[in-house]
């Protein structure tokens, strides 16, 4: 099943199967393997628009939906560690590798990142290089820098909301 979101970032292409969501394109994104055949079903993937859409809008700060990612173990540890970085944060490299317990892969974090079939979901821009730069990203980092900035906006205002 296939749909398409656009965002302020740009058309989003979404593939899911009976398990969940597969694959998220970003607009600047290696096209995804045969997306083209993929019957357009919007109807079925209501719920997954429906939780992006909120996310863009500054509602939705987790996402729950099913997922169906395909990856080694390795890379899949890598994906699921993203859903942990709190929204508005950051993490480098280096502290991701740690994280999942192979603090000398930061090469190999870094191409997990690179190969995450659902970026925003699993929230690889949320992974930054060690001095704090913007490095790697599908979406470019144009796409990155807005969605951080994005976050962080909403995050501030959210905390200013409970102290003010």
């Amino acid at each position: 099943m296939r749909a398409e979101l656009e965002t302020p970032v740009g058309e989003l292409i979404l593939i899911a199967d009976e398990v969940g969501l597969r694959a998220l394109r970003l607009p600047q994104g290696r096209p995804l393997a045969s997306d083209a055949d993929i019957p357009r079903d919007p109807r079925r993937l209501r719920p997954f628009l429906t939780q992006l859409q909120a996310y863009f809008a500054g509602e939705l700060r987790q996402f729950d939906l099913p997922l169906s990612p395909t990856g080694t173990d390795f890379q899949c540890a890598v994906w699921w560690a993203l859903a942990e970085i709190p929204y508005g944060e950051t993490m480098s490299y280096s502290a991701m590798a740690a994280k999942i317990g192979r603090p000398r892969a930061v090469r190999a974090v870094g191409a997990a990142n690179g190969a995450n079939p659902l970026p925003i979901v699993l929230p690889c821009h949320r992974v930054i290089g060690r001095d704090g730069s913007l490095t790697g990203f599908a979406g470019g980092l144009a796409c990155k820098a807005w969605l951080l900035a994005h976050e962080r906006r909403l995050r501030g205002e959210r905390q200013a909301d409970l102290w003010g």
